[in-house]
């Protein structure tokens, strides 16, 4: 993709990103540059859907691959070398255990906006699943499995409350504080903070351009 024209503003592809398999959708909306890198794009997938980043991933594109054992290094790819339009889709996979398939949509290719911070979250549903957690089938059933978990920890929160105000919660709860923990996690599975997703990307996006 040729540089953009002296004056003109670079162009910003708005991607739409369903976690596949699972319901209720788990999905971002993500703006990035199309002169980001496929690496990039991985490190803001990462982000957007809270990933430890330990395992290892790969996109399909066109019928090619660009991952950890591709012949093309993702870092010397760009996007708009890519030739992508409007509607088209490709997958990124993350961990070949649990196997996590996201479906992208190019929605839209627009200029960029003067002053804007790029990559960034435009929207999004509902956290991510634990890393780790066996997979789109597991996590349904354990879903399931933590339906109560609002009711259980309102009770914890309820003992709390009636106890000394001096001790530790992990004092308090003894061997049911990592259970507490859990249920935590849990409750708020359906929510899913968008801001806080955009500052750890605007604080990679910053780490990143302060090496080069």
């Amino acid at each position: 993709m040729a540089e953009p024209a002296n004056g003109a503003l670079p162009m910003v592809y708005q991607l739409r990103v369903v976690l596949r398999e699972i319901s209720p959708l788990i999905w971002r909306r993500l703006l990035v540059r199309a002169e980001d890198s496929i690496a990039d794009l991985h490190a803001a997938l990462e982000i957007a859907f809270a990933w430890n980043g330990c395992h290892l991933h790969r996109f399909v594109i066109h019928g090619r691959e660009y991952g950890h054992d591709s012949v093309l290094d993702p870092r010397e790819v760009r996007l708009g070398d890519l030739g992508l339009r409007v509607g088209e889709r490709f997958i990124y996979e993350y961990d070949f255990t649990d196997y996590w398939v996201h479906d992208i949509r190019l929605e839209a290719i627009h200029e960029a906006r003067p002053g804007r911070r790029y990559p960034v979250l435009t929207e999004g549903r509902r956290s991510a699943p634990p890393d780790g957690c066996g997979g789109a089938w597991a996590f349904l059933a354990l879903r399931q499995q933590h339906a109560g978990a609002p009711l259980k920890l309102l009770g914890m929160f309820g003992e709390l409350l009636d106890a000394d105000p001096g001790q530790r919660i992990d004092e308090l709860l003894g061997g049911r504080y990592w259970e507490f923990v859990e249920l935590c996690r849990w409750t708020l599975i359906d929510l899913f903070d968008r801001r806080a997703a955009n500052r750890r990307l605007h604080d990679r996006t910053d780490a990143a351009r302060s090496m080069r």
